[in-house]
């Protein structure tokens, strides 16, 4: 079923985290777009979770330019990989860093077994590295492991900024990697009643703190939990962040988008 949306005929979304290539949406990828362009969603990223899917990606970009992409290694797969997975990662990067823009979906998650944190960890601090040598932005997966996170940062110098995805969190916490010169993703977690402090963190930062996010096909929001979410949803995530803003909706997804332009580096198409 078409999704239908009530938002203004002028606003652009960006949907910075959909795993549009995964076997839940690639299914019917074309009809989940369109549906996505029906509710506002002008251009999406599309993060790697393992080496396995690194050449799909590249061939996706190609054919849909709003198809944004980023490649490296999720936390999820690490026993899956070693360094000579890195290895791969940097030729590629050699050869096509003008068509990624940014390095992940990485990080670390420390509500897995306690036996994966240091192969975790070793491929996090060598993702960063490679990241560090193309100048390209992180996308950031976090459980249980924010100092961590902030710590490889911080010994490894890193200044080329990135996205926090899925954010929820105190204000306290954002800052730490706002000041780090990330942005924060905001997904469907605050269209749920009981995130009351990631709601106020988003009411107290400024707009310029943030880009939108559904981490489709994963993350249903509030009212389609069970469901597939896709990246028609955004224009829901975006109507609840408006209700947490001051300024018009034109306004906030004018802002919305310019900081997911500067935080990847792209121009405008």
């Amino acid at each position: 079923m078409p999704v239908t949306s009530d938002r203004p005929a002028t606003v652009k979304l960006f949907d910075t985290h959909c795993h549009l290539d995964l076997p839940e949406l690639a299914k019917a990828q074309a009809l989940y777009w369109q549906q996505a362009q029906d509710a506002g969603v002008a251009a999406l990223v599309i993060p790697a979770v393992e080496q396995a899917g690194w050449q799909n990606l590249l061939k996706l970009h190609v054919s849909q330019p709003a198809w944004h992409i980023a490649l490296g290694i999720h936390p999820w797969w690490a026993a899956k990989h070693d360094l000579a997975d890195i290895e791969r990662l940097n030729q590629l990067l050699q050869q096509h860093a003008a068509d990624v823009c940014a390095i992940g979906e990485i990080g670390l998650d420390f509500a897995l077994a306690a036996d994966t944190f240091d192969q975790q960890q070793q491929l996090f601090a060598a993702q960063i590295t490679l990241a560090k040598k193309y100048a390209k932005p992180v996308i950031l997966h976090h459980r249980k492991s924010q100092p961590q996170l902030l710590a490889e940062l911080k010994r490894q110098q890193f200044t080329e900024g990135g996205i926090l995805h899925a954010f929820s969190g105190s204000q306290q916490q954002a800052r730490a990697f706002l000041d780090l010169g990330f942005k924060l993703g905001i997904g469907g977690t605050i269209s749920y009643e009981r995130a009351q402090k990631t709601r106020n963190t988003v009411q107290k930062l400024p707009l310029s703190s943030f880009v939108l996010e559904t981490d489709a096909p994963a993350m249903p929001l509030a009212g389609f939990q069970g469901e597939i979410n896709t990246p028609a949803q955004l224009h829901h995530i975006f109507a609840e962040f408006c209700l947490l803003k001051t300024g018009s909706a034109e306004q906030i997804a004018a802002t919305l988008w310019q900081n997911t332009q500067d935080i990847l580096r792209l121009g405008e198409s």
